[in-house]
């Protein structure tokens, strides 16, 4: 039996046809739903305000914001506040639940600063809200102030120079004494404080905001009128204009991140775009931030993606793409895009992002249900770890019309970073204010802080080149900054190490704030489980166990304001300074190029027809295929060492399908681990028509559960009885460490 015609060259471009005119065009119809996400945000000063008496010099009102964008039908919010001592015991708790409909609703707790009517102890304790909608849960936490709170002891550390322009006004370096900044000269100049960078740390720093959009699709509002998303490309307000903007503000670099499914014009699918100028639109925003760099030296214009959606998605930057991606098609099936990129495959887009060199950030990140590979939250792909560099820690509310930084409303993700860096990703915190209205990087003074080799001119390629490095940190403070060093290593570096290990806090503020309180985390790459506080001084000095670490400081300030490092990551070798155990690949042949060698399988699954292109080289695995009701299998038989520590496997697959449904699972491909016997011991993930795409993505899985155990990495194809889909397999691995 042949395999179906469909899969010829000829015919693959008929099945991209049909992909677009059927089933992608009918999986794509963006609307409202896409949008539609719970949202909670705690405002929670961290100083006493105007209820505050000298009886009751703590008092505070807590602010709890609650909004569920085009929710068609009214919700109940359940929600918990808690104040928590520094020791980790809840002083006071509240309850309560609160109907939300069309419009955000806001609840104001009244605390009296006391902990059950009990006088607090002084020091820095953690307001915290659960809040629930019923089918998720959110969670916000903030610091505040207690009583009289010492400074805490930091390392003395003269801080890197920084390079700030204003109104077009080109900032001198300064000498190496700190002078403070001054932001309204007649000229509109700045000088900005500046000192020589130390031997070891030869870096300036650059601030700005990293997210934001304009009229090249839901940004760009006037800020007179301007009360939340725009509809796509009617606002006045483009790239141009949020560059002047956010340069007259003092950013250094501001970043247009425009949704990537608004091109066509609509927040849906528009069945009458016109693919030219949809991918003109684009093309122009790339040359708005050309001119606009070219014309103002000094300052970064940066242009490209927000993709993805929001709900049962996830909305990440892409930083540097020359390429308008996207999933929707017009009524004629021609895509409103460059290239093809699945809608919400997120292990698609890293791979592709990997294979052009672009880089990119998960955007206000949900701890649950977002980035999903295989299933799973924040699932780790080798390529998604090339790719993805930093995590928003923080934004500011998007909608915002503050212009004086001031803004209160804002939300915290540290704990859905925190999974990303456990599941093995190396992101750096950003923080940023997702601007829909035109107060670019004006509504509070948080930034992105990125450092850049001194002496290297700041354009496009150094503050790639400086997010690939993973060298920023987040600060709600402009004018504070903060890096971790780690045995001379800066943030972001990874290297391996044997002995102890000295992480050192360095902050430095130019508006002279003190430290209230400072924490080191640790965590494990891989290991998905709970980063953990370290230690809470700036030095602290360790001998970690063998294997991979991950480290970030953070600071908060005796105004409430926080800054997060970037991690650092460390290999610790075992007591006597040696290396850990060298990885073992097990899969013998896993590319396919000796043929069947090693492997087991039914009649011409190992194949270089040339139909279909391998991952690499020209032997693959093609599973069904057919349209007809068949089976394919492919298998081989490994022994993991029980003395491996971690055991990883990894392989590229690419779904190619002329079915058109959009729901229903009609050709499966089941990755599973069975015995010797042929028993299922586990099925790791199975693969479908739904999941087609033009692409090779790669599958990652932790096999460390069958360590010590003789198994068969099992693949079964099952194709029903009509219609073609293949699943092709190449460039497995599993390694051993």
């Amino acid at each position: 039996m042949n395999k179906f015609a469909p899969l010829s060259k000829l015919m693959s471009k008929l099945i991209y046809t049909l992909m677009l005119t059927a089933g992608f065009a009918g999986a794509a119809q963006a609307s409202k739903a896409d949008h539609q996400e719970f949202e909670a945000t705690l405002h929670a000063p961290f100083l006493a305000d105007a209820r505050a008496t000298s009886e009751l010099p703590e008092a505070r009102t807590f602010t709890l914001s609650f909004d569920y964008p085009f929710l068609e039908q009214a919700k109940s919010v359940s929600w918990t506040l808690e104040v928590v001592s520094p020791d980790g015991v809840t002083v006071q708790r509240w309850t309560g639940q609160r109907a939300l409909a069309a419009k955000p609703v806001d609840v104001r707790v009244d605390w009296d600063g006391r902990g059950d009517g009990v006088i607090l102890s002084d020091g820095v304790y953690q307001v915290l809200l659960r809040a629930s909608d019923g089918d998720g849960e959110i969670e916000q936490s903030w610091e505040i102030g207690i009583g009289k709170r010492a400074a805490q002891p930091m390392p003395a550390f003269a801080p890197l120079p920084v390079s700030r322009q204003r109104g077009g006004g080109k900032v001198k370096p300064g000498a190496a004494a700190t002078t403070q900044a001054t932001l309204d000269g007649a000229d509109g100049a700045a000088t900005v404080n500046s000192v020589a960078a130390t031997g070891s740390l030869p870096y300036t720093i650059y601030l700005g905001n990293l997210h934001s959009q304009t009229n090249h699709s839901d940004g760009g509002g006037p800020l007179a009128s301007c009360t939340g998303a725009q509809n796509p490309q009617s606002a006045a307000l483009g790239p141009a204009d949020a560059y002047a903007y956010a340069q007259g503000k003092g950013l250094d670099f501001l970043m247009a991140s425009e949704h990537n499914h608004m091109y066509d014009g609509s927040d849906g699918t528009n069945a009458s775009a016109d693919p030219a100028v949809a991918k003109a639109l684009f093309q122009s925003g790339l040359t708005a931030a050309a001119n606009y760099n070219s014309a103002h030296p000094g300052f970064l214009g940066m242009y490209g993606l927000e993709w993805g959606v929001i709900n049962n998605g996830g909305h990440m930057n892409i930083f540097n793409t020359t390429e308008l991606l996207g999933w929707e098609s017009n009524s004629a099936g021609q895509l409103i895009a460059d290239t093809l990129t699945p809608k919400n495959d997120y292990a698609a887009i890293y791979t592709l992002m990997r294979q052009r060199g672009w880089v990119g950030q998960f955007n206000h990140p949900d701890s649950s249900g977002q980035f999903l590979v295989n299933g799973t939250p924040f699932g780790f792909t080798a390529d998604g770890d090339q790719a993805m560099a930093l995590c928003e820690v923080l934004n500011t509310s998007a909608f915002s019309t503050n212009t004086s930084e001031t803004e209160t409303s804002r939300s915290t993700y540290e704990g859905a970073c925190n999974k990303a860096l456990e599941a093995g990703y190396h992101v750096a915190f950003s923080t940023d204010q997702d601007n829909h209205c035109a107060n670019w990087g004006a509504s509070y003074t948080n930034r992105t802080g990125v450092l850049i080799p001194t002496g290297t001119a700041l354009s496009s390629a150094s503050m790639i080149a400086a997010i690939k490095a993973r060298r920023v940190f987040a600060t709600m403070d402009k004018s504070s900054q903060l890096i971790l060093t780690a045995n001379g290593h800066v943030m972001g570096e990874r290297f391996s190490n044997s002995g102890t290990l000295n992480l050192v806090a360095n902050f430095a503020s130019s508006g002279g704030k003190t430290v209230s309180a400072v924490k080191i985390y640790e965590g494990v790459p891989g290991r998905n489980g709970t980063v953990t506080q370290l230690s809470a001084t700036a030095s602290t000095t360790i001998t970690p166990a063998a294997g991979e670490h991950f480290y970030y400081a953070k600071v908060t300030q005796n105004d409430g304001n926080i800054l997060w490092s970037a991690p650092i990551w460390v290999t610790q070798g075992s007591g006597g300074g040696t290396t850990p155990p060298a990885a073992t690949e097990l899969i013998v042949n896993g590319g396919f190029e000796s043929g069947a060698a090693s492997w087991t399988a039914t009649s011409g699954v190992i194949t270089s027809d040339s139909g279909q292109a391998g991952h690499g080289g020209s032997y693959k695995a093609w599973l069904d295929g057919y349209g007809s009701a068949h089976t394919d299998t492919l298998y081989q038989t490994v022994t993991i060492p029980s003395s491996a520590t971690s055991a990883n496997l990894s392989f590229w697959l690419k779904v190619v399908s002329s079915e058109t449904t959009t729901t229903t699972a009609y050709d499966t491909l089941k990755v599973q681990v069975r015995s010797t016997a042929n028993a299922v011991l586990g099925t790791l993930a199975t693969y479908s028509n739904l999941n087609k795409g033009t692409v090779y993505a790669q599958k990652s899985f932790d096999l460390s559960a069958y360590k010590g155990q003789t198994v068969r990495i099992y693949f079964e194809g099952v194709e029903g009885s009509t219609v073609s889909t293949a699943f092709l397999i190449d460039d497995v691995s599993l390694i051993a460490q």
